[in-house]
C-alpha cells in the first residue's frame, strides 16, 4: 500500500450527517462505566483486503486515552525506515512476543517500549474487536486511560514522533473520509481523519483509522 499517496485517493463520502460522540463519554467515570457494561453494538470494520504475502501474526495496539480537561489519544508517527506501515501514524503497539502473558501485555510491553509509558500506569478498561490488516497482522486494540502526568519518551528507533489528538475531533464523523481505490485489481476502501495541529498535519488512515472508526461505533451505541 506504500505505492501510493493515500493523500491523493478519492473521498467517496463524508459523515457529516452522524451525530459526534457525546463528550460526556470521555470521562474516566463514563468510559468505565460503557467497558463494564458494554452496548449491543456492531463494528463497522473488521478485515482489511489481504495484499501482499507476509506470514500472518497476530498484535496488539494501545489506545491510550489521556484524561486532559479535553482527553486526547496518543499516537505516534513510525521511523521511516521501519519494514512495515513505515512513517505512518499508528497507536502504539506491535507483534505477540511468546512471552507476553495476554494481548493486553503485549499492548502494554510495546507502548513501554515505543513511548516509554510505564505499563502500571495505564488503567486497562477492556479490548475492542479484532481487526485484520491487509498485512496480515490481527490486531486486538486494548483501551486503557493514561494520567496527562505520565512522561512519553519515544524510542527513536521505532518512532519518528508522539503526539495527541483530541478525543473530539476523532470521534466526530464529519471529520471521517471514506477513500476508494482499485490497487492490484482490488477495489480497497477505508476512512482516514486528517488532523492538523501546530508542527504538521497528522494523516490518521488506514488500520489506526478504521479501529478509531469502531471506537466511535462502541462509545455511541
Amino acid at each position: 500500500m506504500s505505492m501510493f499517496d493515500p493523500r491523493q485517493v478519492p473521498i467517496i463520502r463524508r459523515d457529516h450527517h452522524l451525530p459526534a460522540v457525546d463528550p460526556a463519554v470521555f470521562t474516566a467515570a463514563a468510559l468505565r462505566a460503557r467497558f463494564a457494561n458494554p452496548p449491543n453494538w456492531s463494528p463497522e470494520v473488521l478485515r482489511e483486503k489481504k495484499f501482499g504475502h507476509r506470514v500472518p501474526a497476530e498484535a496488539a495496539v494501545l489506545m491510550a486515552i489521556v484524561q486532559r480537561e479535553e482527553p486526547t489519544l496518543l499516537l505516534t508517527q513510525r521511523a521511516s525506515h521501519l519494514n512495515t506501515h513505515s512513517g505512518q501514524i499508528a497507536l502504539p503497539g506491535g507483534k505477540v512476543d511468546a512471552t507476553d502473558a495476554s494481548h493486553i501485555a503485549t499492548a502494554l510491553r510495546e507502548a513501554h517500549e515505543e513511548v516509554g509509558v510505564p505499563p502500571e500506569r495505564v488503567e486497562v478498561l477492556g479490548c475492542l474487536p479484532i481487526y485484520v490488516t491487509g498485512t496480515a497482522f490481527t490486531v486486538t486494540p486494548v483501551v486503557g486511560l493514561l494520567a496527562p502526568d505520565v512522561p512519553v519518551v519515544p524510542n527513536a528507533s521505532e518512532v519518528a514522533d508522539v503526539f495527541e489528538v483530541p478525543l473530539a475531533f476523532l470521534l466526530d464523523p464529519a471529520n471521517h473520509r471514506l477513500h476508494r481505490l482499485v490497487f492490484e485489481g482490488v477495489e480497497r476502501e477505508w476512512f482516514s481523519m486528517p488532523y492538523t495541529d501546530a508542527s504538521a498535519e497528522r494523516f490518521i488512515w488506514g488500520a489506526t483509522a478504521g479501529m478509531l472508526r469502531n471506537l466511535y461505533a462502541f462509545l455511541k451505541a
